[in-house]
């Protein structure tokens, strides 16, 4: 649901016990809050519950500096672990690229639209390939070239510059350098990564043709928030397309392409509308 007034969201998850739907509706109604959209899970096996809660601001008579202090009193006796949210507040996103375009131009694209909620802050680059396009788009560009010898003084500098620039959230648009724990530690859940779905069977530099050569039916994309596993961090987003016999090797990349801005682009999505819940190595999407 989308509304032109300012609304507060409060991301929920604890124990799943009786009573919780009431105890947070209610609270929120005996402060005046108008809720529009409410939306819950329960994972059966976990005992977990997880719910998505979005009130109109206007009327509502808890300053939002005090929400914490006053919704503790409903919050530590069920053990709720939350956060809150302003509708009207634009996150500050980072975009890191290397060399392919093809989502770096989607999220150029989508942002200049005023599709997203957000500013980018900055694009960071380890190759200054892309330059001119990103200020041709009046964003700043930042190149930090990295290497296995200046891998650890160039993402230290890279940590630098994104906490300058004061950045809510990192989208890697295919930015082919794997991250050091130490970045990973600087912005937990906080990092967007976008890949092909042919791991972990198709690795390496060509893992189309690998594809190809094994004649797979499917091609897909997985969006993912980044940990210190490789690519093994809570999925947010995936999308398949079946092809055939008949698509060659640019076939495949062409797709595989196409499939990695979409997937991509409704990841950034969610999590700019704070619709994702990330719970042990998984995440739940009140998409």
């Amino acid at each position: 649901m989308t509304t032109s007034n300012p609304t507060a969201i409060l991301l929920v998850s604890c124990p799943d016990q009786r009573g919780i739907v009431a105890a947070l509706s209610s609270f929120i109604a005996r402060h005046d809050g108008n809720i529009i959209a409410l939306d819950q899970y329960v994972d059966v096996e976990e005992r977990a519950f997880f719910a998505r809660m979005e009130w109109e601001l206007a009327g509502f008579s808890i300053p939002l500096e005090e929400f914490a202090e006053r919704f503790s009193a409903v919050a530590d006796p069920m053990r709720v672990s939350w956060t809150l949210h302003r509708s009207d507040k634009r996150l500050r996103m980072a975009v890191l690229v290397s060399r392919q375009t093809h989502c770096l131009y989607d999220v150029l694209a989508r942002h200049e639209s005023g599709e997203w909620p957000a500013d980018i802050a900055l694009v960071l680059s380890n190759h200054e390939d892309h330059r001119s396009l990103v200020e041709r788009h009046g964003l700043p560009f930042h190149c930090i070239p990295v290497t296995a010898a200046t891998k650890a003084d160039a993402e230290a500098r890279q940590i630098a510059l994104l906490r300058e620039a004061g950045v809510d959230f990192i989208v890697l648009a295919r930015y082919m350098q794997i991250l050091s724990p130490a970045f990973v530690q600087a912005f937990p859940l906080q990092i967007l990564n976008i890949h092909h779905s042919f791991l972990p069977a198709f690795a390496g530099a060509n893992p189309y043709r690998a594809a190809h050569e094994r004649g797979v039916k499917i091609v897909g994309a997985t969006a993912h928030y980044v940990t210190e596993t490789l690519d093994e961090g809570p999925i947010v987003e995936q999308d398949v397309i079946r092809v055939s016999h008949r698509q060659g090797v640019e076939d495949l990349v062409r797709l595989g392409r196409d499939l990695e801005k979409i997937v991509l682009s409704r990841a950034i999505y969610w999590h700019l509308h704070h619709r994702i819940l990330v719970y042990k190595n998984r995440t739940v999407v009140f998409s």
